[in-house]
């Protein structure tokens, strides 16, 4: 079976390389915070000191981290030390420019993968997620299977970009819902009866995420997220979104659901 190296242990992290070991793969694991990999070790993963340390044997390595720059950090350190014919998947949200960023620096005989992901902690728990794979996927598609459905999106970076327009839908409209929650009181519509009516709406897909508990996303991973979105295109709604994130610093580390609380409860 091939040897995996996963690399980033974060909240999404640390449950999908716990759903690859339950499937059977030798796993070496990284993480900035050692602590993090605990767990894991637990259930019989190895500790690797560094990026290069957990890659150098892997014939598939998956990272799954919080931002562009954290991605081209590890980078630096791994690509040096990857063994030919190994494959790198990409699951992190860092857009399509990173990406054919991270592929200009890899040797010929290693094969990127952008494979970034749908859905929270309680699907990368269940092994639920959608998984958005663009290039040469075929070699590790069993693979990622594990950890959820594949789609297949097309050439390197189509992942990565599919996986922007979807974030991008999904905080607008939990944005919405905090705003639609905000006039259902103004109004004196009952909480319970205005989530519910709003739930069976077309707005019903962003509902449990706005009011969801347990499922951490911090607002500074949507802020990076509307801001990779807008660097591309005109997008003058979530341009609107970015900047009340940017007027409220005080919310980095919340969760998205807070952030519908106070855009529900705040005056203008």
């Amino acid at each position: 079976m091939a040897q995996i190296a996963f690399l980033g242990l974060g909240r999404m992290g640390a449950p999908m390389a716990a759903r690859l070991l339950a499937a059977g793969h030798p796993l070496t694991v990284w993480n900035r915070t050692t602590a993090r990999a605990e767990p894991l070790l637990a259930r019989g993963a190895r500790l690797a000191a560094s990026p290069a340390q957990a890659v150098r044997d892997a014939d598939v390595v998956l990272t799954m981290l919080a931002t562009p720059d954290a991605v081209r950090d590890v980078a630096r350190q791994i690509v040096p030390a990857l063994l030919p014919g190994a494959h790198w998947v990409e699951m992190s949200t860092i857009g399509p420019d990173a990406v054919r960023e991270l592929a200009a620096a890899l040797p010929s005989e290693v094969t990127l993968v952008d494979a970034p992901v749908t859905g929270s902690t309680d699907k990368a728990e269940a092994g639920t997620l959608g998984i958005l794979a663009g290039g040469e996927a075929d070699p590790v598609e069993q693979l990622l299977s594990a950890l959820g459905t594949v789609t297949r999106t097309g050439p390197l970076g189509t992942g990565a970009a599919l996986k922007l327009v979807v974030n991008t839908a999904v905080l607008g409209a939990v944005a919405l819902v905090g705003e639609a929650m905000r006039l259902a009181d103004a109004l004196g519509i009952p909480e319970e009866t205005a989530k519910a009516t709003l739930g069976n709406s077309a707005l019903g897909g962003a509902v449990p995420r706005a009011f969801a508990e347990g499922m951490h996303f911090a607002n500074d991973l949507a802020v990076k997220d509307i801001r990779l979105a807008t660097e591309i295109t005109d997008l003058p709604a979530m341009e609107t979104i970015r900047e009340y994130f940017a007027a409220h610093p005080g919310i980095a580390h919340e969760d998205i659901a807070a952030a519908v609380t106070r855009i529900r409860t705040e005056k203008p």
